[in-house]
């Protein structure tokens, strides 16, 4: 399996991170795609240096290199996942303007029929994140922002991660036990 993984400069640059470690340990093969906004990111809200990051990836790939290997539809992935999504990624991408690899890439994923998730970062959202999440999702991306659970009793931040974590790798069909999955434990609900 072939994914890559875009990481924008919005807040939550860990679920990236994350995503990266998960894949690596699963031996996903990945090609990693950094905004230089992400890079300060990683660094104001992570203990991981960039060379920690970048090594989790099989193929590191510059966001100004328009010309490689994933900017192709004849080159083959699985998937893309961008974590997080910053709303100027998330509207470049719906308006098709690939002015770098994060976007052209995801516009090779739309093209291809590939699946697409964004873990969409911000709050509260205007109309205008709204409506592009929506054209988006007509098209078949999957917005997955990363909101956290609580029916599986999360007692630190890495239990919320690593929720999101799971969720996203799901939507690709790769098995992982990064989270409890829901059972009920009520034996009848009454209103």
């Amino acid at each position: 399996m072939r994914i890559v993984v875009g990481i924008s400069g919005a807040s939550g640059a860990i679920f990236g991170i994350k995503i990266l470690e998960s894949l690596h340990e699963l031996g996903v093969e990945t090609y990693l795609i950094i905004s230089d906004w992400a890079k300060a990111t990683i660094n104001l809200e992570t203990n991981y240096s960039l060379k920690e990051v970048e090594s989790l990836a099989t193929v590191v790939h510059s966001k100004n290199n328009l010309a490689a290997s994933v900017s192709s539809g004849s080159f083959r992935v699985d998937g893309m996942i961008i974590a997080p999504c910053s709303m100027k990624t998330l509207a470049s991408i719906r308006v098709g303007f690939s002015d770098n690899l994060i976007s052209r890439t995801a516009d090779v994923m739309l093209k291809e029929h590939k699946k697409l998730i964004l873990l969409t970062r911000e709050t509260p959202l205007n109309t205008i994140h709204l409506e592009n999440m929506l054209a988006l999702s007509q098209m078949g991306v999957v917005i997955l922002p990363p909101t956290p659970a609580f029916y599986n009793n999360p007692s630190c931040i890495d239990d919320v991660v690593n929720h999101i974590v799971a969720r996203t790798l799901d939507q690709l069909d790769i098995e992982n036990d990064l989270t409890k999955r829901w059972e009920s434990k009520l034996k009848t609900i009454n209103f």
